[in-house]
């Protein structure tokens, strides 16, 4: 089955993007599978890990509500098409991995998008469903100064080196393993 995002809804998120791409779409279309599993739709409990910093992120962004300043858009840098979505209030979760098979290789971009809109979510996606939320919730800690540059650094990202506490670009400036 083809999107069931109106057409207003997908101008809305292109225009929060800033252009339209085949990225962009394969966002569109992880949320809207999110949106009819989980229920998702800017709920204040919804979570989504994503594995790549694609243009999709932001049409997941924009039409769950997860977002990086809430603590619910967490992004873990391992380069894959795969998004991991939770629903707190409810505890299902899912994880969807984009099938890129080749599809719509050769396509012109405008191809590509209309290849990516008209497909069946099943055909673009393998999901598998989890049974506990893949991060906790965000938490506010204490900052404490760096003993160097003097910023003031949430406690759980301070490193201890040689006696002083470090932010993490202080000390990888003087810790030569990382």
């Amino acid at each position: 089955m083809s999107c069931s995002l109106d057409k207003d809804t997908i101008e809305a998120t292109i225009d929060f993007h800033g252009h339209n791409c085949p990225g962009l779409t394969i966002g569109i279309r992880v949320a809207e599978l999110a949106r009819q599993r989980l229920g998702i739709h800017k709920t204040a409990n919804s979570l989504c890990v994503t594995e790549t910093d694609m243009c999709g992120v932001d049409a997941i962004q924009f039409l769950t509500g997860c977002s990086l300043g809430k603590g619910n858009l967490v992004h873990r840098d391992f380069g894959k098409s795969a998004f991991t979505f939770f629903n707190r209030d409810t505890g299902e979760g899912f994880r969807a991995l984009f099938l890129d098979k080749g599809k719509g290789e050769g396509l012109e971009k405008e191809e590509r998008i209309r290849m990516l809109l008209d497909a069946d979510l099943s055909d673009l996606f393998e999901t598998r469903d989890i049974d506990a939320p893949p991060v906790r919730p965000a938490r506010i800690l204490k900052s404490i100064a760096c003993d160097r540059c003097g910023e003031p650094t949430m406690e759980s990202r301070i490193r201890l080196f040689d006696g002083e506490q470090l932010c993490l670009p202080c000390f990888q400036g003087v810790e030569q393993k990382i």
